[in-house]
């Protein structure tokens, strides 16, 4: 049942410790192991590696795999080591020697690597909607609240006014950095390892240019050994990506949750997306954001775990990096679900109404106060120093409802603007 079995036999213990937690991550994987193989046995058949028919007795028997991969309740029994042991001890179970012959020209390393390339490109994509989709809904809501007032803070103290509209898109505009770098995690993922083997090649004249044409790759990683230390690369630079994202939601969490406590009130939720106190019968707490905040800060953490695995390795492969998939596929999925539940939740938020003339608002537009005197004629240091001397002994005297003018500021916010760029780096996807 092992790939690399010789008929000796191994302790039990070293076997559970290689293997480690293979089985429950490779589900992840499988279907992608799957295509990987199904590309390979037809390049195997055009080369002569593989007859015609031993070719038609495959194929129907990997779609009819492919499929059951797909079913909630697939798993990987504890005889197999992983989804490629599994795979390939199927197709011998039903075909035979026929079987026996899809490992040709290929090593378990490239079929590791190419099933998670495969992965990372699906992931990646559906990251990037469920990122849009959220770009989407913020945008709505900044539009729908752009009159609304919102006091804005420096070191958490009152400092000028803001918008809803303005804090809404503000976090729209930055999920737009983050689809740039999932674009290029993307095109580095997007590279067939297949054929690279054990990191070295092979010696059957197998045609990597079919493979990648079949896999659907937009290229090739030429060089076999650059394949093979793609291995950990990949990851480092997905983690990364992630951890923008992750950056990004992490802190529009915890606005939230500071907007919806009483000290602030600027923001409510409908009761059926709170949680309440054991103890405490008035509460009604922010938990999903609290865990979006904590998860978010995890995947932070994933890009310093893979560089300290990969960091220091040579050329070659090595069992270290076995040790990058369960994480990374745990923070690819995980980060699915934040965008969801965080689409979903903001999308039902109640803005409350703000009174500006409360006295701990009373300094929010001294700025704007200044910026008066210097139109009127006065130099802007003179300005500052006769409003803050009114700060000081008490006389300052508020004026709201200066108008800004200029682009992505609170009266001008830039919205076309915005939703522009967000078309342009996401062509692929439908974007209103």
């Amino acid at each position: 049942m092992k790939l690399w079995d010789k008929g000796a036999d191994i302790d039990t213990k070293i076997i559970d410790f290689t293997v480690g937690n293979d089985r429950e991550i490779d589900v992840h994987i499988a279907k992608y192991d799957v295509q990987a193989t199904r590309a390979h046995v037809k390049m195997l058949n055009k080369i002569g590696i593989l007859t015609d028919e031993e070719l038609k007795s495959l194929l129907p028997q990997l779609d009819i795999l492919e499929a059951h991969t797909q079913n909630p309740d697939f798993f990987i029994e504890p005889e197999y080591e992983d989804i490629h042991s599994k795979l390939e001890a199927e197709l011998t179970l039903i075909l035979g020697d026929t079987g026996k012959k899809v490992h040709t020209a290929r090593s378990r390393n490239d079929q590791v690597l190419v099933a998670l390339q495969l992965y990372y490109k699906e992931q990646l994509q559906q990251i990037k909607a469920r990122t849009v989709s959220l770009f989407e809904t913020l945008m709505h809501l900044g539009e729908k609240h752009k009159d609304k007032l919102l006091p804005g803070y420096t070191h958490l103290q009152v400092a000028m006014p803001s918008s809803f509209g303005l804090w809404f898109t503000a976090y729209a505009e930055l999920l737009i950095d983050d689809v740039i770098l999932i674009n290029a995690t993307q095109d580095i993922v997007d590279q067939n390892p297949l054929g690279s083997a054990a990191g070295y090649g092979s010696s059957f004249p197998i045609d990597r240019q079919m493979t990648t044409k079949e896999l659907g790759f937009a290229t090739m990683k030429y060089n076999v050994v650059a394949a093979q230390m793609a291995r950990g690369k990949s990851e480092r630079t997905l983690a990364s990506t992630l951890g923008s994202l992750a950056n990004t939601l992490s802190r529009f969490a915890m606005d939230v949750c500071l907007y919806m406590s009483q000290n602030f009130g600027f923001v409510s939720f409908p009761e059926h997306l709170t949680t309440g106190s054991s103890i405490m019968p008035h509460k009604k707490n922010p938990d999903v954001f609290e865990l979006i905040r904590g998860k978010c800060n995890k995947i932070q953490s994933l890009s310093t775990e893979m560089v300290l695995i990969t960091n220091n390795l040579p050329s070659g492969y090595h069992r270290d990096y076995q040790l990058l998939k369960e994480n990374t596929i745990s923070a690819v999925e995980t980060i699915k679900d934040i965008l969801e539940i965080f689409d979903y939740a903001i999308g039902q938020v109640i803005v409350k109404e703000i009174d500006l003339n409360d006295e701990k608002y009373k300094y929010l537009f001294t700025v704007d106060s200044i910026n008066d005197l210097v139109v009127e004629g006065k130099s802007f240091r003179e300005a500052y120093q006769q409003i803050g001397s009114q700060v000081q002994d008490g006389t300052y005297k508020p004026e709201a409802g200066k108008n800004h003018t200029h682009i992505g500021s609170i009266h001008n916010p830039g919205f076309a603007e915005i939703k522009a760029k967000m078309r342009k780096v996401s062509t692929a996807l439908d974007i209103k």
